[in-house]
């Protein structure tokens, strides 16, 4: 969404789920997924530039069920749990970063009756303690809640480059353990390092992205 200065760009196929077995399908050619890319010709240099936007990969079905890989906003492996919409700013007025969940789509349900009633945990690490961990409030039976809240963590601007942003959802179950839903390391790569980025360089501005959820190491809900 964010590279539209490409002069000329190639769309990929038809979504994976209309697709048809193509031509080029044989017993020694297997269609492994798609590339969209942007194609720019510099008259200076006499040079043409390719810039890959999105690769996605077809669902590969597995002895266990239909977990696939996805590089989806070039995120691999990953198994889609849902989507969140984070808002990221530093604010040089207060030397804080300011962490906004806004809401959450398409989360998976983990309760009997369909829905999960799902919170959000936010974890600013190294070295930050019980500080670094916040949460939001609990949403009941939904699977697309809206939190908007915000959290502040005092902290050098020089300082957050070494940091790292664990967002994580989870199902709150009374009287047991909550059932992990899915997160996501906001400095992690992609589009999600791109976020982080461009908070990073963009000293009190709010920006706003949505990012997938997928199941990855976790540790155990408190």
């Amino acid at each position: 969404a964010a590279f539209s200065a490409s002069s000329a760009r190639q769309q990929a196929p038809p979504p994976e789920e209309e697709e048809e077995a193509n031509d080029y399908d044989s017993d020694e050619a297997t269609t492994l997924g798609s590339l969209e890319f942007g194609l720019h010709y510099d008259q200076e240099s006499n040079s043409l530039h390719c810039s890959i936007l999105k690769a996605k990969t077809k669902r590969t079905a597995t002895a266990g069920g239909a977990r696939g890989i996805s590089l989806y906003e070039d995120e691999a492996s990953c198994e889609e749990r849902g989507r969140i919409l984070i808002s990221l700013m530093y604010s040089s007025q207060s030397n804080s970063l300011i962490v906004g969940i806004v809401r959450c789509v398409h989360l998976a349900a983990m309760d009997a009756n369909g829905y999960s009633d799902p919170y959000v945990k936010i974890c600013l690490k190294p070295d930050m303690g019980k500080k670094g961990k916040c949460k939001t409030q609990i949403k009941k039976r939904t699977l697309n809640p809206e939190f908007n809240e915000e959290f502040s963590y005092d902290i050098k601007h020089s300082e957050l480059a070494k940091k790292t942003l664990d967002i994580s959802v989870w199902d709150y179950d009374i009287g047991k353990s909550n059932d992990y839903i899915g997160q996501l390391g906001i400095t992690a790569k992609g589009e999600r390092l791109k976020h982080w980025y461009e908070c990073l360089k963009n000293k009190d501005k709010k920006i706003e992205r949505w990012h997938t959820l997928c199941i990855e190491n976790h540790v155990a809900s408190d």
